[in-house]
């Protein structure tokens, strides 16, 4: 009894410890505990990476100015142990600069930016008069021969420098044009392309590159689109669509002729972009990301923004656990495997549910197929789990493929589902299906999916994703409730309709 007693009293503990630290973070740090009830707060970090010589480094790194269209420069911060670091300003742009006097072998340098999303989408740069253009580019009498026909059907069909735009890049764009396969044949870049026939056109261009906001997306580079100048002002043009106009989710990192990264002293050098959206506000985010405060220093908002894309997902886990120990233990449901559910679930976050849930199904009917060779085969277990995974493998990537070409994005986003996860499933499918029969295969496999897609429900809540990764603390409430369910012993909900009928004795 006095065992029992000590076991609940944790469990109180853990549940009011989680409470009160989540009610103590909300009142230090002023996080709010309600998604949305501020502006949206981007955070976007730069990481470059090179090897260093070892002499003397000087790392340069373009920078997006104080003032963007849509967006506004709320803080930025670098993080670079043993360099020395500066924000130099020439004109209208901005450079970090990372230096030092000796450095060898690999190199990693942070730069982050807090960026508070703006109604202002006036581009200060809109009025510029051109200075820099006409760069002369040398083709082959073949290239240039077949440039002179696109600009000169380009001229014919258009008015204007936007429409002669517009015209250049329906004709890049034709798959029937011998002139345009050439051209797109020696390009490296499609903006560079068009960069180069808008200027024999006399019109003047500069790159612009930036990032496509989305949230947690790690290892991304920078996108490139083109400003063309019509006499008056810049307009923005995407060489591959044609869409004329700023996008609603682009960041201008930077433009012009300008250098993104610059490293002298190393070699191999890159840059990757890694972004999270938070609904804090910025004021408290700033206080949060900024102060010395224990809540500060233990948050994963400490960590890098590549570490925290990740934490966001892995501080789900716990809720998909709590609904399978919940539906096992008090409902009475069979699953296939105590993890597969949660990491299902967790797929489904990354693909959608409805693709999800049809990939998923194709993928283990096939894999049931394949296995149902395998059996009479003999071979070792070792064996065909191996063979298994290869074959799953090969199931996704094909399914992959296929989806790609039949144009639908999706097929690709089926890559995040577990693979030893699904190998391991089908085999035990499979012995289930000869031992037991299709109908217990059908209930495990249900139960597995119904519990999967009640986890994805709670996960992608945006109430739950908001608590969990801002008040991590509160894990603790469902580490209590899962030791306590943990400890039912009684009838489960199955169980009692099952024999229901025996209230009638």
């Amino acid at each position: 009894m006095n065992q029992k007693r000590g076991f609940f009293a944790i469990l109180v503990l853990l549940a009011l410890g989680g409470v009160i630290l989540a009610i103590a973070r909300h009142v230090v740090t002023g996080t709010p505990f309600l998604p949305g009830q501020e502006k949206s707060v981007w955070l976007v970090e730069a990481r470059i990476d090179f090897d260093a010589d070892g002499g003397a480094v000087t790392a340069s790194l373009a920078l997006p100015e104080d003032q963007l269209p849509g967006y506004e420069l709320f803080a930025e911060q670098a993080a670079s142990p043993g360099y020395g670091f500066a924000i130099l300003t020439e004109r209208r742009s901005r450079r970090a600069e990372w230096t030092r006097r000796e450095a060898s072998g690999e190199q990693s340098l942070y730069y982050s930016a807090q960026l508070v999303e703006s109604e202002n989408r006036d581009d200060n740069h809109a009025n510029d008069p051109p200075v820099d253009y006409a760069r002369i580019v040398y083709w082959d009498e073949a290239r240039e021969l077949a440039a002179r026909d696109l600009l000169k059907v380009a001229r014919e069909r258009s008015s204007s420098p936007q429409s002669l735009t517009r015209e250049l890049i329906k004709l890049l764009d034709s798959a029937t044009s011998q002139n345009a396969a050439l051209l797109r044949s020696g390009a490296d870049q499609r903006s560079d392309l068009l960069m180069h026939l808008l200027e024999r056109a006399d019109i003047a261009t500069r790159s612009v590159k930036g990032l496509y906001l989305e949230d947690a997306r790690r290892r991304q580079t920078l996108s490139r689109l083109v400003e063309f100048y019509t006499g008056s002002e810049w307009l923005l043009v995407d060489p591959r669509t044609g869409a004329v106009g700023l996008p609603a989710d682009f960041l201008v990192w930077t433009r012009g002729r300008a250098s993104v990264l610059d490293v002298i002293g190393g070699a191999k050098s890159r840059v990757q972009f890694s972004m999270i959206r938070q609904s804090v506000p910025a004021t408290q985010l700033a206080r949060a990301s900024n102060g010395e405060g224990l809540f500060s220093r233990l948050g994963v908002q400490r960590l890098p923004i590549e570490e925290q894309s990740m934490f966001k997902l892995l501080l789900l886990l716990p809720l998909g656990a709590a609904v399978v120990v919940f539906m096992r233990v008090i409902i009475g449901l069979q699953t296939s495997g105590t993890f597969m559910p949660v990491l299902i679930a967790l797929a489904f976050l990354q693909t959608s549910l409805v693709a999800g849930l049809v990939s998923f199904v194709l993928i283990v009917a096939a894999g049931l197929a394949l296995r149902s060779y395998l059996s009479r085969l003999n071979l070792l277990l070792v064996a065909r789990i191996a063979t298994l995974i290869v074959l799953v493998v090969f199931l996704i990537s094909a399914l992959s493929i296929i989806g790609y070409q039949m144009g639908f994005s999706t097929g690709m986003t089926i890559t995040f589902f577990p693979m030893i996860i699904i190998a391991w499933t089908i085999e035990r499918m499979s012995i289930l299906w000869e031992e037991d029969g299709s109908s217990e295969v059908m209930k495990q496999g249900g139960g597995s999916l119904l519990v999967a897609v009640l986890a994805y429900l709670l996960m992608q809540n945006p109430l739950l994703v908001h608590l969990s990764f801002n008040f991590p603390e509160l894990n603790l409430v469902l580490l209590a409730s899962i030791l306590a369910m943990g400890q039912y012993t009684g009838y489960k909900l199955s169980e009692l309709w099952r024999f229901r009928a025996m209230d009638d004795l």
